[in-house]
């Protein structure tokens, strides 16, 4: 990074960029991804979709995220990053607008795929960005409020959406345009000057080494989004039409699950600065798989609270935990290219495992099973960052 890059990045405000940031993931994946799964009991009850179609659209989602991921360095590379970043927060309003005109499965899989690309690119770009702005000492800190916005927004789905559906499924998408629209203008001048570009995309200096520490990172954090993927979906149609609770109680158990989304990354960030990304991680990814696996062992309200509260915190912290974990293993100039290929692998995981679950789901009709295989896979997931962590203090000692 040059000194001149330097300059202008120390001249950003650290709390301007991460408000930026806070409101980009809000946006494209607090909204973008997590507003449809209040939406999909609505949806059914409408008659609109099938509850299998309406998993398919939301994997569909997930599918566009792999593809959003995948481009974003690439098109950083030719197309200012910031630029990129405004435009997919543009798209990301855009396409609430879109879903509110009820045209069909086909018209609904087009905007859903939409949301999912400007989301996967909203997540390689702006949080890069954000930390690339902020002293190492507060990094901690500042990716917890970036991720935050992610739980923000499953938070404000889960209260506005149960409210907004009693007007209309239409007026629930039209008030998503409006709120996309504003946090967009909230963002439009808080992103960093001279955010580093990405370069060549051949270039091997922004490549991270592929040690084994690096792999098994990569690894664990593909597999969460498999263990992931159930509660991300099904967890507001499993409370309202598989308890037969109505679509209030999953609205709020939803909103449970995105507070704890919204204090989970900023929580553990501080933790993370006292005892370091790789140990903070590891421990998140454990807990997140005792709370994913709670429903299928009871449907009590407990339970019910267990799981929407544990899931939503340590689901996101776990994002905000990777990146800075990534961060320390490479360099500032690597670490772009790091979280990519990390969350590429969350994508593309987590693209299959929504299919996957859609699929059981339409085969089995149960729940429990596909909460008790996230929890399984979460457990690996866990062993695969605990091995990650080993093989990285075996390689200092060598």
């Amino acid at each position: 990074m040059s000194a001149d890059t330097q300059a202008q990045l120390a001249a950003t405000s650290p709390r301007h960029a991460a408000i930026a940031g806070l409101s980009a993931l809000l946006l494209g994946i607090g909204l973008s991804r997590f507003a449809f799964t209040p939406l999909v009991p609505a949806l059914v009850q409408a008659g609109w979709f099938s509850a299998a179609q309406a998993g398919y659209l939301g994997a569909t989602n997930l599918a566009g995220y792999v593809v959003g991921a995948t481009i974003a360095r690439r098109a950083a590379a030719y197309i200012p990053a910031m630029a990129l970043v405004k435009a997919a927060m543009i798209a990301a309003a855009a396409s609430f607008v879109a879903c509110a005109a009820p045209l069909g499965f086909a018209w609904y899989f087009a905007w859903r795929a939409v949301s999912g690309i400007v989301g996967g690119i909203l997540m390689i770009l702006a949080p890069t960005a954000v930390l690339a702005a902020t002293p190492v000492a507060h990094r901690g800190r500042v990716a917890g409020i970036v991720f935050t916005g992610i739980g923000a927004g499953v938070a404000l789905s889960g209260t506005v959406i149960p409210w907004l559906v009693r007007s209309g499924v239409p007026a629930a998408w039209l008030v998503l345009g409006a709120i996309g629209l504003a946090l967009t203008i909230l963002a439009w001048g808080g992103w960093p000057h001279g955010a580093p570009a990405a370069g060549p995309v051949r270039s091997r200096a922004t490549r991270p080494p592929l040690s084994a520490t690096a792999i098994l990172l990569v690894v664990s954090y593909g597999l969460l989004g498999l263990a992931f993927s159930p509660h991300t979906v099904y967890w507001t149609d499993f409370i309202a039409r598989g308890l037969d609770l109505g679509l209030g109680v999953g609205g709020f158990y939803w909103t449970v699950f995105g507070i704890g989304a919204a204090c989970g990354p900023i929580l553990t960030g501080f933790v993370a600065e006292r005892f370091g990304f790789a140990r903070t991680y590891t421990l998140a990814i454990a807990v997140l798989a005792l709370c994913i696996g709670a429903p299928a062992l009871s449907s009590a309200a407990p339970m019910l609270l267990l799981s929407s509260l544990g899931t939503g915190a340590f689901g996101l912290a776990t994002t905000s935990l990777a990146s800075g974990r990534a961060a320390e293993l490479v360099p500032f100039e690597q670490h772009r290219q790091m979280w990519s290929w990390m969350t590429i692998a969350y994508a593309v995981v987590y693209a299959a495992g929504g299919y996957v679950d859609a699929f059981a789901f339409a085969r089995t009709g149960s729940y429990a099973l596909l909460f008790a295989f996230g929890a399984i896979v979460a457990l690996l997931s866990a062993l695969c960052a605990w091995f990650s962590t080993a093989a990285g203090r075996a390689s200092a000692l060598s």
